[in-house]
């Protein structure tokens, strides 16, 4: 799977406001995902710093895509677990969230994810993920 082929996944199957965070897929593969949005308005909080609920969703839908890649396709995958953990204020210009898989069964995805806030290269958050496979 291509970055412009996941990115026609996301914008065909995945919910607007997701959509709405303006994801940019930089890499998919068998190693994971790296997903990035930009840091703006509309998405920040009081002092200008990157809402938790956009990381955490930045997040899950990397990981999804990390699990893709795993599989070499998309699945709807369905979270059953997300754990996010805000390490400092999102600030800059992006985000970017590098995602792989943990461990892929044939109905269970264990995944996790670390978000870097750019340009500084300073991790912002980090997430871990188990997936059903339908």
């Amino acid at each position: 799977m291509t970055p412009a082929e996941a990115e026609q996944i996301l914008a065909d199957m995945f919910a607007p406001w997701v959509r709405a965070l303006d994801m940019r897929v930089d890499e998919i593969g068998a190693e994971g995902a790296i997903l990035t949005i930009p840091i703006t308005d509309d998405i920040a909080r009081v002092g200008g710093i990157v809402s938790g609920q956009a990381l955490a969703t930045l997040a899950d839908t990397a990981m999804v895509f990390a699990a893709a890649g795993h599989f070499g396709e998309f699945k709807p995958v369905a979270t059953t677990n997300l754990d996010t953990v805000f390490l400092r204020p999102g600030s800059g210009e992006r985000i970017a969230c590098h995602a792989r898989v943990v461990r892929a069964g044939k109905a269970v995805v264990f995944a996790s994810a670390e978000m870097i806030a750019h340009p500084s290269g300073k991790p912002v958050a980090t997430a871990t993920a188990t997936y059903m496979v339908p």
